[in-house]
């Protein structure tokens, strides 16, 4: 009798956990980038990775039928980015290889091909869909004739013919790193960036005759220049020159900047802004930085100094500034409609207070606080932009349960587009919707998450934290916007479905509630403040209901990795296992400089560097472990890795590894992206679910 109940018993555990889809098949969306609008009419254009096969489709007005332009049939890890489409509208432009969430944006082998990849900029016609490579470079820009295309290239600036008949060459020679290059609106000069180290200047290209012409140069770093609309014109970023002057190293310090004008005429200008100098009136860390445009008559910028990341505008003399946007919310993916009169963009606002975790699209004029929302409910939207008509506004669009899809927005509502792209097997039915939590962390600090649940009441069952990485990120109420943080949606939802309840952590470093939240004090190598929002996460799983405290596990990358690495060893009896995929394991660094004198705190920055860092507490690191990197990793080192393995082998800790060779931090195989998601899924399985 006794053995038959235990038959019965394994048999119920078996089909709670029972699966009811793949980790492939909650991965084989469609993932949509890079949307932009046609400079006139109606028409959009994305990339899209089916499965690692990257390729280009339009949608023209009004029918707005994904069409695929381009025949990319491989997983071959080369992504497609800078989308763009000619004033005529007759070509698409766009790059195809390199890693732009990386560090280093060069060629990308992550399918060991004996054949060195390329980054090449590409020019597709939309009449025959032939697409014709331009050179090898990265960031390419149309003329507004739609006759050339300019593009960088080893930090300097190449030309071609949009049509390829010409080879690309050298468009003028400027020492330095050029970037940030912009047509003038008659198309017969090129403003750019000259980043010479700890100086940059702001110059301008008429033709091979004439001289290059430096504005206001001098001994800061100037950045983001925008024309005017009669291009006569400059508005540009100043920030200062990096110095050697020795300074504290812990203590935080305004980071001056201001906004200035010049005539390229006459080469005078003038200071029309100058940021408030607070900590939080330093240059923006957000998207775009200070998002810099000249727009029907005023300057527009985005700045953190009222503790929140929001769109502001004055006249060019840097009189009567308002501010656009009011309110206890972010703006993000900022886009200036084509006749420079209205900005569209993202935020975390609604009628729901759990709207904090969404993104929704409002739009708002350039010279008044006019905000009113585009969408609403409980889906997220993102990455908008509008027509080149004015008439239309399109996004990025997703739900708890649905990936992202482009979409055309109409009256508050949302039609899709490309929804035939989305396999017919994808488990959109056994995709739970998470819940907004929220909770306190030792220090009194407010800690943020989404709760994801079973469908089916699970007694005394295992559970997840899962930490997010960046750390200037925000996971949502829905499927995230940022391919690298759609994958891991997806294996939280996956990890549902085997059984487990997992709680996406929002802690302080990350964005979505405030300055005082994305920089807090004593965080990262200065004392790692956040790790304290991890840990309370943890103990309040422990605390809830049909939660098996001692089947706690947690998993993260990149940043997340960092932290989850802290947590098994700081903290091993609260989280019984755990997955670092490309952490930060030490936070020990040289801050020493030739010519600079040590700070006055090196010694104590050093004491709290080590004390922030994983690998100092490996006597107490005994929960189960596995660690996964890529080898081509251009945004933590692997050799972080290299080092904790070592460490671990020569204390006999017994740890599982997945090393994959030639890929990047962001998984371009998706082949990669479903091994790395299997491995995870299955080690938290083993070592936490009973069996």
């Amino acid at each position: 009798m006794k053995k038959l109940l235990f038959i019965l018993l394994c048999c119920y555990s078996i089909n709670i956990f029972a699966q009811s889809f793949s980790i492939q098949s909650v991965l084989n969306y469609p993932f949509p980038s890079q949307l932009v609008a046609s400079p006139n009419g109606s028409n959009i254009a994305w990339a899209a990775n089916e499965q690692g096969k990257r390729n280009i489709y339009l949608a023209e007005a009004p029918v707005y039928k994904a069409v695929k332009m381009t025949s990319y049939e491989e997983d071959d890890g080369q992504e497609l980015t800078s989308l763009s489409i000619s004033t005529d509208g007759n070509w698409i432009v766009c790059v195809r290889g390199g890693d732009h969430g990386g560090k280093d944006g060069g060629p990308v082998n992550a399918a060991s091909s004996p054949i060195a990849p390329k980054m090449q900029v590409f020019a597709l016609n939309l009449k025959d869909r032939n697409a014709i490579a331009l050179g090898e470079g990265d960031y390419p820009l149309i003329s507004p004739d739609s006759k050339t295309v300019v593009f960088s290239s080893g930090g300097q600036i190449k030309s071609a013919p949009i049509d390829g008949t010409v080879s690309a060459t050298a468009l003028f020679y400027a020492k330095g790193a050029n970037n940030s290059y912009k047509w003038s609106p008659d198309g017969k000069k090129l403003v750019f960036v000259c980043n010479r180290n700890d100086h940059a200047f702001i110059g301008i290209y008429v033709d091979q005759k004439t001289p290059i012409r430096w504005l206001l140069p001098s001994f800061s770093r100037d950045a983001a220049p925008a024309w005017s609309p009669d291009g006569t014109e400059i508005t540009f970023v100043r920030l200062s020159g990096i110095g050697l002057e020795t300074d504290s190293i812990l203590t935080r310090k305004n980071q001056p900047w201001a906004i200035w004008t010049v005539n390229i005429g006459t080469g005078k200008g003038k200071q029309i802004y100058k940021a408030p100098e607070t900590i939080r009136g330093s240059f923006p860390a957000m998207e775009g930085g200070a998002n810099l445009a000249w727009a029907d008559g005023r300057i527009v910028f985005t700045s953190y100094e009222d503790g929140w990341p929001h769109l502001y505008s004055m006249n060019p003399d840097g009189s009567k500034k308002v501010l656009l946007t009011p309110g206890n919310f972010i703006v993000e993916n900022i886009k200036l409609s084509n006749d420079k009169k209205t900005i569209v963009f993202a935020a975390n606002t609604g009628k729901n207070t759990d709207d904090l975790d969404r993104r929704h699209i409002y739009q708002v004029s350039v010279g008044k606080p006019d905000m009113k929302p585009l969408t609403a409910g409980t889906g997220i939207e993102a990455y908008p932009v509008i027509s080149g008509d004015g008439k239309s506004f399109f996004c990025l669009s997703a739900t708890a349960q649905r990936p992202l899809l482009p979409a055309l927005i109409q009256n508050l509502k949302l039609k899709l587009i490309g929804e035939a792209l989305m396999p017919t097997d994808f488990p959109v039915h056994s995709m739970v919707t998470p819940t907004h939590v929220s909770f306190k962390a030792a220090d009194g600090n407010m800690v943020y998450g989404q709760l994801f649940s079973p469908k089916k009441v699970i007694k005394n069952h295992p559970a997840i934290v899962y930490v997010h990485g960046g750390p200037q990120r925000q996971m949502l109420l829905g499927w995230n916007p940022m391919d690298y943080y759609s994958i891991d949606y997806a294996l939280n939802q996956y990890l549902v479905n085997m059984g487990f309840t997992v709680l996406s952590v929002n802690y302080r470093l990350g964005l979505g509630y405030g300055y005082d939240f994305h920089k807090p004090l004593h965080a990262g190598a200065q004392g790692a403040s956040e790790y304290q929002d991890i840990k309370a996460a943890g103990e309040w799983l422990a605390k809830q209901p049909n939660i098996d405290q001692g089947k706690i596990g947690i998993y993260g990358g990149s940043y997340g990795g960092y932290l989850t690495a802290l947590a098994l060893g700081k903290d091993a009896k609260l989280f019984a296992a755990g997955v670092d995929i490309h952490g930060v394991n030490s936070r020990f660094s040289s801050v020493a400089m030739e010519g600079k004198l040590p700070a006055p705190d090196t010694d104590l920055a050093a004491k709290i560097a080590r004390e922030s860092s994983p690998v100092t507490y490996l006597k107490t690191w005994t929960s189960p472990t596995l660690i996964i990197h890529a080898d081509d990793d251009r945004n933590v080192a692997f050799s972080q890795s290299v080092d904790l393995v070592k460490r671990f082998e020569d204390q006999k800790f017994e740890f599982e590894s997945l090393v994959i060779p030639d890929d990047t931090h962001h998984w371009m195989k998706f082949s990669n992206a479903v091994k790395v998601s299997e491995i995870t899924a299955d080690f938290l399985k083993r070592k936490l679910m009973k069996h």
